[in-house]
């Protein structure tokens, strides 16, 4: 069995549970396990069994209001990503969602929260801790008021130039796809965004 196989068998989702409700955190459902999407393996890192791998955890929120989704536009790549980052330590990914999609797009009344699936990412990691970072990044659909409050930027956010957007979702995949295709340094975020984007725009609307 290859390295990818193992972890298709064993995916990051295992034992994974997801709070389902119309109120954050308000019913735990035991047992639900989120539905592996993709994996995704930048070349440099290969064979990934003769690596050191740092594990890092994320949270991403799926906001739509009818065809239009939630997202964060940056300047400095011109891309639009889904609202999310990092888990912190001792935070629940759940947690972590709904902290990022408030900060990052000032969302309001967070409810109806679901899970859509789980996207896996191999990338080089430059110290000395690993050789590899593997990004696990859990993805939710949620509602929210469509009117936005104030966001919470950190500093590298802000001088980057991200603010929050609704816009058509296909508008967001070929503007994506156009920046890809123009870009001779596209990187791994920009892609998964994409793919994510398309799987969305193909069962959820």
């Amino acid at each position: 069995m290859s390295f990818h196989d193992k972890w298709r068998k064993f995916p990051a989702a295992a034992g994974f549970f997801v709070y389902l409700s119309d109120k954050v955190g308000a019913k735990f459902l035991e047992g639900r396990h989120m539905r592996h999407l993709h994996i995704a393996t930048h070349p440099e890192v290969e064979p990934l069994s003769q690596q050191r791998i740092l594990q890092r955890k994320a949270a991403r929120a799926i906001v739509l209001d009818g065809e239009d989704i939630l997202m964060l536009y940056t300047e400095r790549y011109h891309d639009y990503t889904l609202p999310g980052g990092g888990v912190d330590e001792g935070e629940d990914i759940l947690q972590g969602m709904v902290r990022e999609l408030q900060e990052e797009t000032g969302a309001q009344n967070i409810h109806n929260i679901k899970p859509f699936g789980l996207y896996e990412e191999f990338r080089p990691w430059y110290r000395d801790d690993a050789d590899v970072m593997h990004m696990v990044s859990y993805c939710f659909t949620c509602k929210i008021d469509r009117e936005l409050g104030d966001t919470n930027y950190e500093d590298y956010e802000i001088k980057n130039g991200m603010k929050p957007v609704w816009i058509n979702i296909r508008d967001a995949i070929t503007h994506n796809e156009l920046t890809m295709a123009e870009s001779e340094k596209k990187g791994m975020s920009i892609e998964r965004e994409t793919f994510l984007l398309r799987l969305i725009a193909k069962e959820l609307l």
